[in-house]
C-alpha cells in the first residue's frame, strides 16, 4: 500500500493516510510510535516514556546518543543506527510539537512518608546531600526547560527509577558537565524510590510546553543546556 501511495496522483493525495505516504513524517516515525504511542504519548507498561512535547534539543541529543552507542537500549540503537543528523533533528522537532492528552496516573502505592520525601526532593531538594530541587532545572511545572532538559510529568514510576539508577551506575551519560550523573550519585536507593513515586503522581499540566532557558536559576552547570 505504501508503494501504491507513492504513485497516487495529486488529486488522490488527501485520500491516502499520512502514515502511508513515503515522504511524510508520519511514515518516518512509524518505528517510534510502536513503543511510544501514535503521538509520542507513551504507553501504559511504564517502560516506554512519553516523548511528546519534550524539548527538541533533548530529543535530538537522545537520538544521537542511541545512534552513536553512548546510550544503550538495543531496539533504539538498532532503529537509528544509520540515520543522519538532519533526519534525527526532523524527528525530534516533530515529537516536540506533539501535544496528545496525558494518560491517567497509575503510580504504584507508596507509604505517605515515602511520597513526602519524594515531594521534598522535587520541590526543595536536600541541602545536606547537595541535591538540588528537581524543579530548579526541570521547570516549576516539571514540563522541562528548553533546549535540553526533559519534562518529567507524565512519566511512569518504573521508567523514572530505572533512569536514575542508570545515571547512578554510569550506564547513562550526557554532555559534560554531566549534572544528572552528579545528582543521581548523591541519591540513595530509597530516595530514588521516593522521588520516582512522587513524580508519577503529578497531574497533567494545563500547558505542557517546556519553559524558556534560565541558566541563572539552574543550581549546576549542565552540558545539556549548551
Amino acid at each position: 500500500m505504501v508503494a501504491h501511495a507513492a504513485w497516487a496522483g495529486p488529486g488522490d493525495a488527501d485520500a491516502v493516510p499520512a502514515f502511508q505516504r513515503m515522504d511524510s513524517m508520519e511514515a518516518r516515525v512509524q518505528g517510534c510510535v510502536t513503543c511510544h504511542g501514535q503521538s509520542g504519548q507513551g504507553t501504559n507498561n511504564g517502560y516506554y516514556p512519553r516523548i511528546a512535547g519534550k524539548p527538541a534539543g533533548y530529543l535530538y541529543n537522545q537520538l544521537v546518543a542511541f545512534r552513536d552507542g553512548t546510550r544503550h537500549y538495543a531496539p533504539m540503537n538498532y532503529l537509528v543506527a544509520y540515520l543522519p543528523d538532519a533526519y534525527l533533528k526532523e524527528m525530534a522537532d516533530y515529537f516536540s510539537r506533539q501535544r496528545p492528552p496525558f494518560s491517567p496516573s497509575t503510580a504504584p502505592p507508596a507509604a505517605p512518608e515515602i511520597l513526602s520525601r519524594g515531594g521534598t526532593l522535587v520541590s526543595a531538594g536536600d541541602a545536606k546531600l547537595g541535591v538540588p530541587a528537581c524543579i530548579a532545572c526541570h521547570g516549576k511545572g516539571l514540563t522541562g526547560m528548553a533546549p535540553g532538559i526533559p519534562g518529567l510529568v507524565g512519566l511512569r514510576q518504573p521508567y523514572i527509577a530505572a533512569q536514575l539508577v542508570r545515571w547512578k551506575v554510569g550506564d547513562r551519560h550526557a554532555a559534560a558537565p554531566d549534572c544528572m550523573a552528579r545528582i543521581a550519585n548523591k541519591l540513595t536507593d530509597a530516595d530514588i524510590t521516593a522521588v520516582s513515586s512522587w513524580l508519577a503522581t503529578v497531574p497533567a499540566p494545563e500547558d505542557p510546553s517546556p519553559e524558556s532557558p534560565n541558566l541563572v536559576r539552574m543550581p549546576l552547570a549542565c552540558g545539556s543546556q549548551r
